[in-house]
């Protein structure tokens, strides 16, 4: 589903409805990049089940609300970017409404697999007009935003097509691509430790130049969460909401 800005009061735009085509109805760019973070509604149950123990479905869905705040926020810094939220369910619109600052763009997540949703949402972004589009997660609640920052620089100014971040379990936090993505995200093996060996390798078939940023980890396991905090900086810093809640989480275990 193509991107569209439709103004409304209240919490971010909507972006996207069925009769929209970024061709006839662009959206109104501030800056040549758009970066879209995808993120879930945090139902209890459906997010971050793999906390589940230790942690009860409510108290993991609550964290997960959190790590999304802190990828708000620490996004919405980066006044050299456009910044989307690609959500899913489709029917989580509302919950999003309220939740996101203004200047956030909202659009419901299209296509099956991640493959699919991450090639609608790029090339989405690239007829709309973008020079180049990021995606990225909202797992890494501390992630910082001159990681984003570098990898936006890269693409716009044309030092490469493609930027990817590592992450230490085989996947990756973000992709940034500045051409069509086409079958880029096909027949790869997501939920496995090769899904970045496997992209690079699509990447490389393209001929593609590719930059590659610092590894940075993402939280999925309860060990992950320990890492997080165990890493986390004395003060401040980007996921302090999420630390926060998770030393509340854990010291009632």
């Amino acid at each position: 589903m193509p991107f569209r800005a439709a103004y409304r009061e209240g919490g971010g735009q909507d972006l996207a409805t069925p009769d929209s085509h970024p061709l006839y109805d662009p959206i109104p760019h501030m800056t040549d990049v758009l970066l879209v973070i995808f993120a879930k509604e945090p139902v209890p149950g459906q997010v971050k089940t793999r906390l589940c123990p230790p942690l009860g479905p409510a108290a993991a869905a609550a964290l997960y609300r959190c790590f999304v705040e802190d990828v708000l926020e620490e996004m919405c810094r980066l006044s050299e970017l456009d910044v989307a939220l690609a959500y899913t369910p489709p029917e989580a619109l509302a919950f999003f409404r309220r939740l996101v600052p203004p200047r956030v763009r909202l659009t419901p997540q299209s296509g099956g697999d991640l493959g699919e949703r991450l090639t609608h949402a790029c090339q989405d972004a690239l007829a709309a007009g973008y020079r180049a589009v990021l995606v990225r997660n909202s797992d890494s609640p501390d992630l910082p935003g001159e990681l984003i920052r570098q990898a936006a620089e890269s693409l716009s100014r044309g030092q490469v097509q493609a930027v990817l971040g590592p992450a230490p379990d085989g996947g990756y936090y973000l992709v940034g691509l500045s051409v069509p993505p086409r079958d880029l995200f096909q027949d790869i093996p997501w939920s496995t430790c090769t899904v970045l060996a496997k992209t690079r390798e699509r990447f490389k078939e393209r001929g593609l130049s590719l930059k590659l940023l610092p590894p940075w980890a993402d939280i999925d396991s309860f060990n992950d969460l320990k890492r997080f905090l165990e890493n986390a900086p004395a003060t401040g810093g980007p996921g302090a909401r999420s630390r926060e809640k998770a030393r509340r989480l854990l010291a009632s275990l």
